[in-house]
């Protein structure tokens, strides 16, 4: 009847491991009736068991395993059971007497070790943690990984680190355990020892990109341009081709004012498909900084920035270039470019009340009263949308339409005293515009009482 059992088990996909004892009854022979009867109720308890966990009623598959114990406590598969249905039912500690009752009749079982390390993990018992990953660690690599977090949880960061030298010495350096290094070293300060980890690895794998980067990084952070300058050439050297060291590169030849190499390098990272956008959109930022100082090399801006904005779907670049023509005070250059990048992110409210207010800005009102209304459409809530459209309805000469605006617009104003008097001062000249001088004395005194209580 076991034998019979384990099979169907298996085939249900439960990891069983089946122990035939010598007690165990003759397939061949007729069953005793006692025994028969003890061997269906054990079997529909288990199944009863397996079925309650599938519906995630946790509590009846650990009473239904109860029952199967109680007949025969022989297979360790109950216990393993038994502990994962009491770690769904966050009962840890008699979850751990489970698990531990199933390695002991199984001590080598990969499976129960890891439900009995996953259950001190829930535990926060990283000593009792420890000793079981160990014994994990034959079965997979993975678990030495596990080894050194649950180092760094104790704080024993010595241990930690000579676990991850020993998993990059065999198994090559990886993203995930490099994270956990860094993270080591944060908490420890060890600065000079991350520099010098990177140092050594620069030494034995010289052809390593990765490895330059975070050393130039490192040495930035800690003040020692001269050797984050030194280390970036030094890998443009050995790799010719790498787009990635320009990021730091372009930096470090504005600093000594070789604007020519800068440049280069600047050009090269926004053109870099290696690149990701919100980099570029720094290296852009700064372009823009350094052109506005040396307008020699604003062709080279607006030749690179074009290219950009063929290239990749956000506006971003081109707003960059509307904000240097807008430190230059060509106030319509800047607007074409914010309109160019409207067009590529057309529900961008920043973009939007910057085309709306140079527009007004230029005395374009026309224009200026049609995109406000546009935007009121999608941004309903947006008060200085009002404004400007009030604004812009003034100077139209339609102060009724003003006034509707204007009022709509006030309901939306929250703490911003500025923007209120700004509303009652438009609306004092709407009221004015249309011969109502009550009304508009009334806002006058309004914007005035704020005025004077700034």
């Amino acid at each position: 009847m076991k034998r019979q059992f384990y099979i169907v088990l298996i085939c249900f996909g439960t990891l069983l491991f089946p122990q035939v004892s010598s007690a165990q009854e003759d397939l061949n022979a007729k069953p005793d009736d006692d025994l028969g009867d003890v061997s269906d109720a054990y079997q529909e308890h288990f199944f009863e068991a397996l079925k309650q966990k599938g519906i995630e009623n946790y509590q009846r598959a650990v009473d239904n395993l109860l029952e199967c114990i109680e007949m025969d406590d022989s297979d360790a598969i109950l216990y393993f059971e038994l502990g994962k249905n009491y770690n769904n039912l966050k009962n840890f500690g008699a979850a751990e007497d489970a698990l531990k009752i199933a390695v002991s009749k199984i001590p080598d079982n990969e499976w129960f070790l890891d439900e009995l390390y996953s259950t001190y993990i829930q535990q926060k018992e990283y000593k009792k943690a420890i000793k079981t990953v160990k014994q994990l660690v034959k079965y997979h690599p993975s678990y030495r990984e596990d080894l050194a977090n649950i180092y760094m949880q104790t704080g024993d960061f010595k241990e930690a680190l000579k676990v991850l030298d020993e998993l990059d010495e065999e198994l090559g350096i990886t993203k995930d355990r490099d994270i956990l290094r860094n993270r080591i070293y944060n908490a420890t300060g060890q600065k000079k020892d991350q520099i010098e980890n990177l140092e050594e690895r620069v030494d034995k794998h010289p052809d390593s990109e990765d490895t330059y980067l975070r050393l130039i990084y490192r040495y930035s952070e800690s003040g020692e341009l001269k050797k984050a300058f030194e280390t970036a050439k030094k890998l443009l050297e050995v790799n010719p081709k790498s787009e990635l060291v320009h990021l730091a590169l372009y930096k470090f030849y504005l600093q000594e004012g070789s604007n020519d190499k800068a440049i280069k390098s600047m050009k090269i990272a926004l053109q870099s498909s290696q690149i990701n956008p919100e980099s570029k959109i720094k290296v852009l930022a700064d372009f823009v900084k350094f052109v506005a100082k040396n307008q020699q090399y604003e062709q080279d801006l607006v030749d690179v920035t074009s290219m950009l904005t063929k290239i990749e779907s956000s506006g971003k670049t081109l707003v960059e270039l509307a904000q240097y023509y807008l430190l230059k005070g060509e106030k319509q250059k800047a607007l074409n470019f914010y309109e160019e990048a409207l067009q590529k992110e057309e529900e961008n409210f920043g973009i939007l009340r910057n085309i709306i207010l140079l527009h007004i800005d230029l005395q374009q009102f026309t224009q200026a009263e049609q995109k406000s209304a546009e935007g009121l459409e999608i941004f309903p809530s947006q008060p200085v949308l009002y404004l400007a459209n009030g604004v812009a309805l003034n100077y139209l000469n339609r102060p009724k339409d003003a006034i509707n605006s204007l009022e709509m617009g006030l309901d939306y104003i929250i703490e911003d005293t500025k923007m209120e008097i700004d509303f009652y001062k438009q609306l004092a000249k709407a009221y004015t515009a249309n011969n109502n001088l009550s009304k508009a004395k009334t806002f006058t005194d309004k914007a005035n009482k704020l005025e004077g209580s700034n």
